[in-house]
């Protein structure tokens, strides 16, 4: 490049001329350096029937990213023929998965991009594209591996949020901060970012909304670094959730029990189910007693002697051959790492 230079119109002029030329290239080189020093940065955006908010959503990102890859989770409408229009990266998922399976695709498609790092954002128009930035932070100072964009931070910034999605909100994240021993603000907010490590470690299995919080969960299990940072998030003009909010936080709610029990199946099966055959003993001792004592059987404790014993015999089982499988499954992660 510039390798040779036609000179006319003096010395002065020739001299001058190869001046701007060698700044030129001093000036390339510089550049080619900061784009190699430069992290790339892939911009997700899960979408289910999002095409009146897609179009700004996509072209706000692409200013922020090195890639905008869209998982079309079987829309309907023209969510993913805009989003490719505009030059996103669309996956198609051939019918609706659900929002934790288009966070897995977006995940494995950042794997393969080679991605420094990945933000995560809605499709509806709730998160500020320009807020990227400042969500991806904390990443590129390699201070987090896992950086959430919240709304709780600052109270001020959730003042259009609707009551009940608040109350939801707040209730999910006490249920993990509880569960982690965490001290996050927003455990639901889809506006994060991760970086190459995160990628790399976290496996996700919820199809529904539970995969924000088993991210969380998986995040702290595998010594990830999780931070906050504030973020808004637009309610006015966003069309309501396409999830019905109690069906939400029920799915949410049942996740987070899945991946304790998963977790812990000995404390959260185990001791109920000691407990349940106790209870299950002394009403069969009780019904012995008053048999021996007035030769009759009475029908309710002996129905309730046996619902006990069974009940805590299968948690008790469950939880022994959970336990196994949890002790197999680490084995083995650890005998391929």
């Amino acid at each position: 490049m510039f390798s040779k230079v036609l000179v006319t119109g003096g010395a002065g002029f020739g001299k001058k001329l190869v001046e701007i030329v060698n700044d030129l290239e001093l000036g390339e080189m510089v550049s080619d350096k900061v784009a190699k020093d430069k992290p790339f940065v892939v911009v997700g955006i899960p979408a289910f029937n999002e095409e009146k908010t897609i179009a700004r959503v996509v072209l706000q990102s692409q200013k922020y990213a090195g890639e905008v890859v869209v998982c079309d989770d079987g829309s309907t409408d023209y969510t993913a023929e805009i989003a490719e229009r505009l030059g996103a990266d669309v996956i198609r998922n051939g019918r609706n998965l659900g929002y934790g399976a288009a966070i897995r695709c977006l995940f494995k498609r950042a794997r393969e991009l080679g991605a420094d790092a990945l933000v995560t954002l809605d499709a509806d128009g709730q998160h500020d594209p320009r807020e990227i930035s400042n969500v991806l932070k904390p990443i590129v100072d390699d201070v987090a591996d896992v950086v959430i964009g919240s709304r709780f931070v600052d109270e001020h910034l959730v003042s259009t949020m609707p009551w009940y999605r608040k109350a939801g909100v707040k209730f999910i994240t006490k249920l993990v901060n509880n569960t982690e021993k965490y001290s996050v603000k927003d455990a639901q907010s889809g506006f994060r970012a991760y970086s190459r490590k995160s990628l790399a470690t976290l496996s996700l299995f919820e199809n529904g909304m539970g995969a924000s919080v088993e991210i969380l969960i998986n995040a702290g299990k595998n010594g990830l670094r999780i931070c906050e940072v504030p973020s808004t998030c637009n309610y006015r003009g966003v069309e309501g959730s396409t999830h019905n909010p109690v069906k939400h936080s029920v799915d949410v709610v049942m996740s987070i029990v899945r991946l304790v029990v998963e977790e812990k199946p000995l404390m959260m099966l185990g001791m109920p189910g000691i407990l349940c055959l106790i209870v299950g003993a002394v009403f069969g001792l009780w019904m012995l007693q008053i048999y021996a004592v007035a030769h009759h059987i009475v029908t309710n404790i002996v129905l309730a002697s046996i619902i006990f014993s069974l009940t805590g015999f299968f948690c008790l089982s469950t939880a022994i051959t959970l336990y196994a499988i949890t002790r197999l499954a680490n084995k083995i992660n650890k005998n391929s790492t």
